[in-house]
This record gives structure tokens, C-alpha cells and sequence, in this order.
């Protein structure tokens, strides 16, 4: 029996030489990526029109939180009317930092007065506080009937990509005949009737103060703006549905629903908020121009494209009340267009290769 040798090795660490500031750098450079959302959180932070256009969003949307529990006016007080007294008419159509007749009288009198920043309207209401719950109101809107269609048109379009077929077919000529419709006139002859219809029935209900107005204009989304998404979800799922870990769930014996939910709509997630953060202005400037024709908030709540419409009566006189709400409105879609196109470049795989 042969016996076996021990060999010992002795290890001179005089040989080894501590790495360089550049051997590190370059090493630190040649790590993988950490994760594909860190990444495009790292892509979208360097667009610095993007980020601009996050903040300018973050902005408007806390100023319209929190500026109205300060504010001292409130958007539907009349300024002026006091009970058992004739109205003051001194505080209708005032200009910007000017005071009603009370008011000087407070102010000679040494008491502070907050100022009327944007004027009052025709009915004695602080203009400004009426601008920034129009804002809420807008935001808001755009906000959930985006959410609204970013539910159903995942939902379906999931659906007809993964089964295909004549479920597919089915889906897909439903939506050309949508596609195939005037988007303005139905809109609009939509608003109108639910208008009619959930104003009686929402009488005496918590609903009442959101207005039938507003519950109509989310069911038109619900009916009509999905279909955009649906679209960009079924090719997205057509894409990713022949993948091998769709096909060894398929084989393991996974129904398409859990198929659906756990791998390919995780992996569409991207596309699904980019499509989202476009869809929002999109439903913000529905809403103005609803509201512009009379068929959006229910009065006295304000919205953007109401306040717009009431300052055409004295355009002349007061140009300045259709200029800020056009400006918040412009101001606010082109942020959200702006941040939408930066999340496609830092998030969308194909612009990246």
C-alpha cells in the first residue's frame, strides 16, 4: 500500500499588492446593475426635465392639499353678506390686493386683512381659493378615472392577449367598433344623460356633494378610454405569453388567471405606469373642457375648466380670471406630459438596448 504525501504550501503575502484607486473604480464600474427599477429610478433622476416636471407636480398637487386648511376664505363663501344686512356689493369684481368696503375700514383701524391675491368673482368669492380647490378638483378627476382606466384595460387586454383566440377576436372588434366612434359627441351626449339620470337618484345620499357630474364623467372613462390600454396590454402579453417560465407554469399545472397575475402582468408593470402617467392628462383636460361646456363639477365647487367658463362673461373687464386657471391647466399637463415621456425613456427596455 503506497502511502500518501502531505504537501504544505506557504503563502507570502509580501507578494500581494493592495488594488489601486483606479483597479477599485474600475471594479466598482464592472459590477452588474442592481435592479431594473433602480436603474430607471437612477435614468429618470438624470433627465432633469423629468425631474423638474415631478417636482412642479408634487408641487401643485400639496399645494391644493394643504394651502385650504389655511386659507381664510373658503370657496364657497360669499364675502360681505351678513345676515338681516343688504349685500355689499363693494366686494364683487375686485382686482388683485384690492379690499372690499369692511375691509379699509379694518385696516384703518389697524387690524390685518389677509389679501384677495387673484380678486374676487362676480358673487363676492375669493378667486385664488376657488383656483386652488379647482385644482384639487382636477387633479383628483384625472387621478382616479386614470386609475379607473388603467383597472379595466389591463384587465381585458391581459385577458384577450393571454387566451387569444376568439376570445381575442371578440375583444378586439369591441374595440375597433369603440375605436371607430366620435370620441367628442359621445363623450359629451354621455355626460348629458347620466347627468339627468344620477342627479335624482343621488339626492340625499354622501354622494350628493361629489355630484352626478363628476360620477358621470368617471363612467364615461369606464366606458370609452380603456380601450387604449387594453391594445398596449394585449401586445405586450402576446409577446411574453410564449416565454419559457409561462410555459413551465402552463406545464406545472397553473390556471391562466394565477399565469396572469403573478408573471405576466408583473412584467408588463412598466409599460402599465408609463401608459398610466400619460393617461392623466389626458383625463385632466377631459375634465377642463366637461366642465368648460357645463357638463363637469357640479356648482358651487369649482373646477379649472368652470372658472374658465365663467370668466368669459367679463372677459374684458377681467382677462386675468381666464389666464390663471389656463395657465394652471397648461402648466399641469404639460408636468404630467413631460414626466410621462421621462418615465418611457428611463423605464421602457427597447429605448435602453
Amino acid at each position: 500500500m503506497q502511502k500518501k504525501k502531505l504537501f504544505s504550501f506557504h503563502v507570502d503575502l509580501d507578494m500581494f499588492i493592495p488594488a489601486t484607486d483606479k483597479e477599485k473604480e474600475y471594479l466598482v464600474q464592472m459590477r452588474p446593475s442592481s435592479t431594473f427599477f433602480k436603474d430607471g429610478i437612477k435614468r429618470l433622476y438624470k433627465n432633469k426635465v423629468a425631474f423638474i416636471s415631478l417636482i412642479v407636480i408634487i408641487l401643485i398637487t400639496l399645494s391644493s392639499i394643504i394651502l385650504p386648511v389655511f386659507w381664510p376664505y373658503a370657496y364657497e363663501d360669499q364675502l360681505g353678506v351678513q345676515p338681516g344686512k343688504p349685500v355689499d356689493a363693494s366686494f364683487k369684481n375686485l382686482k388683485p390686493f384690492e379690499y372690499g368696503s369692511t375691509e379699509q375700514e379694518a385696516i384703518e383701524a389697524g387690524e390685518k386683512v389677509f389679501p384677495h391675491i387673484f380678486g374676487t368673482d362676480s358673487a363676492g368669492r375669493d378667486y385664488c381659493i376657488r383656483v386652488i380647490y379647482g385644482t384639487r378638483v382636477s387633479l383628483a378627476v384625472g387621478f382616479f378615472a386614470s386609475i379607473i382606466v388603467l383597472i379595466i384595460g389591463t384587465l381585458i387586454g391581459s385577458v384577450s392577449g393571454y387566451f387569444g383566440g376568439k376570445v381575442d377576436l371578440f375583444i378586439m372588434r369591441f374595440v375597433d367598433i369603440i375605436y371607430s366612434l366620435p370620441d367628442m359627441l359621445l363623450v359629451i351626449l354621455l355626460s348629458t344623460v347620466f347627468k339627468m339620470t344620477l342627479n335624482p337618484i343621488l339626492e340625499g345620499t354622501p354622494l350628493e356633494r361629489v355630484g352626478g357630474n363628476i360620477i358621470s364623467l368617471f363612467i364615461v372613462f369606464a366606458l370609452l378610454y380603456w380601450v387604449s390600454m387594453c391594445r398596449l396590454i394585449r401586445g405586450q402579453i402576446l409577446s411574453l405569453r410564449e416565454q419559457e417560465y409561462v410555459l413551465s407554469a402552463k406545464a406545472n399545472g397553473a390556471k391562466g388567471g394565477w399565469i396572469i397575475r403573478k408573471h405576466l402582468i408583473p412584467n408588463c408593470i412598466s409599460v402599465v405606469i408609463i401608459s398610466a402617467a400619460l393617461q392623466i392628462p389626458s383625463a385632466i383636460f377631459t375634465e377642463s373642457y366637461l366642465s368648460f361646456l357645463g357638463l363637469g363639477v357640479n356648482a358651487p365647487m369649482p373646477s379649472l375648466g368652470s372658472l374658465a367658463s365663467e370668466a368669459l362673461n367679463g372677459l374684458s373687464s377681467y382677462p386675468y380670471r381666464l389666464v390663471i386657471p389656463a395657465i394652471v391647466i397648461s402648466l399641469i399637463v404639460l408636468s404630467l406630459n413631460l414626466f410621462g415621456d421621462g418615465l418611457r425613456d428611463a423605464f421602457d427596455p427597447k429605448l435602453n438596448n
